[in-house]
């Protein structure tokens, strides 16, 4: 099975959601590859504080803003995740996706894990993940080089690519995101949003039977 999601490191739906989809794959026991395709929710992002960039996306005051960060943070924690949005200085994710695509193409083994440990550093430590140094550290996390990583990070390598997913999901009629597409034996399921574990689990294995045609929830 192969599963392709629209994602990005700034937006905590879509960790909690690759969450819920990868423990709904594991506890089904499949052997899936999978592929991160970028979606820059914030560009143009220097040190921007996610409370009023929030505020001011869902057109809500600063009270309002931190009650609904905190509920997303509880959803996080009921989730296992343990995320700190409410202190998170959003910078751009432009050079992660560059690195998650070059650790897809080089590195496939491990890029679903650097994907994962990109988030926790955003989420979790609130760490500037357009620090190359940051990254590359996170790149070692994995068994990767540093010095590899920083070399390629210095580069404008794969910029073009990561523009091109974006502009293709918008292409596409994508505005919001995650998004994730599951492919099996040459049928293909769209899941937009964030689905619970145990839906996403009655997708796949549906997809899987063969009885996907017979969904409605989707």
């Amino acid at each position: 099975m192969k599963i392709s999601y629209l994602s990005d490191f700034n937006c905590p739906y879509s960790y909690i959601g690759l969450n819920r989809i990868t423990n709904a794959c594991n506890e089904v026991d499949l052997d899936v590859t999978w592929e991160m395709k970028a979606f820059e929710l914030e560009p143009t992002a220097d040190n921007f504080k996610a409370i009023d960039r929030f505020a001011i996306k869902n057109r809500l005051s600063i009270e309002g803003a931190v009650k609904e960060i905190e509920e997303i943070e509880k959803i996080a924690s009921d989730e296992g995740l343990n995320i700190n949005y409410k202190n998170l200085i959003i910078n751009s994710s432009k050079d992660a996706h560059r690195l998650v695509r070059y650790v897809q193409n080089k590195y496939p083994k491990v890029s679903q894990e650097l994907v994962f440990k990109i988030f926790e550093s955003n989420f979790t430590r609130n760490e500037d993940i357009s620090n190359h140094d940051v990254l590359a550290k996170i790149a070692t996390y994995c068994g990767l080089n540093y010095e590899e990583i920083i070399e390629f990070l210095k580069t404008s390598s794969l910029k073009i690519e990561v523009d091109l997913d974006m502009d293709e999901a918008i292409s596409n009629g994508i505005t919001t995101i995650p998004y994730y597409f599951i492919e099996h034996n040459g049928e293909r399921l769209i899941v937009p949003g964030v689905f619970e574990k145990e839906s996403f689990k009655i997708a796949i294995t549906d997809l899987l039977s063969g009885k996907m045609k017979d969904k409605t929830f989707i």
